[in-house]
Order: structure tokens, then sequence, then C-alpha cells
């Protein structure tokens, strides 16, 4: 078989890809960085070098694949974020329809029901929309919960104030490591059994921020760690002041929002998966090994 991966050597499609190849499939990378093209070939993939927003290279890339695995890079600098997530979204069905691929596991998220209101979400939203005009593909949305990995970004929190927080956590969320994704994906794809257009949730804890300063805090020798739960303006106050952008700080202020009210989970409880094997204590230990005191 032969599948296509976007997402370069990323926290998902690196082992994502490595399962196909271990299984004897031809797989073709795509990334947008020149200097990764050694490390794709280590892996025992071929490099496709280009960028998501160029049409012509997707649909040259695409040609000949029995399936792609789809996602949406982070772009920092975009002016109106969400419209930008789905233009991805147009170019992906455009080569997908242009090259006749027939499957597709496209990542999406937690929320992604959510049309508006849910930051970066929404604009899944519309990339899942998207894909669905493809009334002759068969499509599996992956929708993952928060990932443990955000956690990283608390690291200067924790050293400079001795807290954690943003504006949600007094209220449980579903959270899962990359490498669970990876492996709904690697199924999905090696098995390729799904048909229409469908959902599946991944999670493998569901935690409030309190949870999450006790398990993370004993693990980094800090056992009184507390989450204080921001205001939205805080929150929005805080990531600019931490280098982001004001459209990419608001909207994942907006993100935040919808975590907080139970909004982004509302489709994922009436759905919810059976919680995969990476817990928040099992990820603690990855988390300590990245804090330094």
């Amino acid at each position: 078989m032969k599948y296509v991966v976007t997402g370069s050597l990323g926290n998902i499609s690196k082992p994502l890809s490595r399962k196909l190849i271990d299984s004897g499939h031809d797989v073709t990378i795509i990334t947008s960085h020149q200097d990764k093209v050694n490390a794709v070939e280590a892996l025992g993939a071929k490099a496709a070098v280009g960028s998501v927003e160029d049409l012509q290279f997707l649909k040259d890339t695409f040609k000949g694949a029995d399936a792609v695995y789809t996602m949406v890079p982070p772009k920092w600098d975009a002016q109106h974020w969400k419209e930008w997530i789905g233009s991805i979204g147009g170019n992906y069905t455009a080569a997908i329809k242009d090259a006749g691929v027939k499957y597709v596991v496209n990542l999406s998220s937690v929320g992604a029901h959510m049309p508006d209101g849910c930051g970066p979400v929404s604009g899944l939203y519309k990339v899942e929309q998207a894909l669905n005009e493809l009334a002759d593909v068969n499509i599996k949305h992956l929708r993952p919960a928060y990932f443990y990995q955000n956690l990283f970004a608390q690291l200067e929190l924790i050293q400079y104030a001795d807290i954690m927080g943003g504006n949600f956590g007094d209220t449980a969320i579903p959270i899962v490591h990359p490498l669970d994704i990876a492996d709904a994906a690697a199924e999905e794809l090696l098995n390729l059994s799904f048909t229409g257009h469908t959902i599946r949730y991944i999670a493998g804890d569901e935690v409030t921020g309190v949870n999450i300063a006790s398990v993370l805090g004993n693990a980094i020798n800090k056992p009184g760690l507390k989450w204080i739960v921001f205001s939205d303006e805080d929150n929005l106050k805080g990531l600019m002041q931490a280098g982001l952008s004001e459209e990419v700080a608001r909207n994942y202020t907006e993100m935040g929002a919808a975590m907080r009210t139970g909004e982004m989970s509302e489709d994922y409880q009436k759905n919810k998966p059976i919680l995969n094997k990476i817990r928040l204590a099992d990820f603690a230990i990855e988390f300590s090994d990245g804090f330094t005191s």
C-alpha cells in the first residue's frame, strides 16, 4: 500500500510513519523543511518537500496514494487563524479529489463539532466540513483530546511563579498522549475498514487542573503545586506576554473558555471512547524529565 503522511516528523506523524513502514508499506512524508529530508529517509520513507498551502504540490504528492493522513500544521503568524486552517482543509479536499484517493484519516480535535467559539478547533470544524464534501471518499476524522504535551508550556510558569494555570481547569477535561493518537491513526490506516464519513474520539485520561498540578507537582518534587484558573483577560495578556501574537492568543483563550464551560467536550461526552493506555501518571515521568529546577 502507498501512504502519504502530512505533519513531517512531528509527535504523531513520526511514530505513525514508523508503524506503516514497519508493516512493509510505501510511505511518503510531507515536510516543509529541506533539512528534514535525511531524517525522513533514515526512517525508511520518501520525503516530499513543499507546503500544504501549495495546492499543486499536494495534487502531485497525493497521486497514486491508497490513503493519506492529513493534519493542519500550526501557523503562528496567521492573520485570520481559523480561516487559514479552513483553507488548508480546502486544499486537502481539492488534492484528494484530483488524485483519486479513496481513504483519508484526518487529524481533527475534540470540539470540532463547534462552528465557532473554540479557537483553532473551530478551524478544524471547517476542515472536517470541507473533506466531507468528498462523497465518494472514506474519511475517518480523529478527534483527540487536549495533548499532554501542551502542559510543557507550563514549565516557565512553574519555575518562576510556582504555579500552573490557564483559563480552564476547574472542570474535568479529556487529555491524551500523541503516541496513543499515532496508534489509533495507524490502526485505521492499516485496516482501511472504515466507510463513509465517521468520527473517532481518542483520550487517555480525564482530569481537572487540580489533578494536573497534584500529579505533576509530585513528579517534580513540588507537592504543593497549585493550578490557578485565570480570567480570560489575564489569560490573553499572559499569552501575549509569552510572545504569542494577539490573533493566536485570542484563539487559544477562546478555546480555553470552551474547555472551561464544557462546550468543547459536549459531543465527546455523548460519544466517550474507552480510555487509552497512557494516563496522567504515566506522562508525569516524561514531564519530570523536561523539568529543570
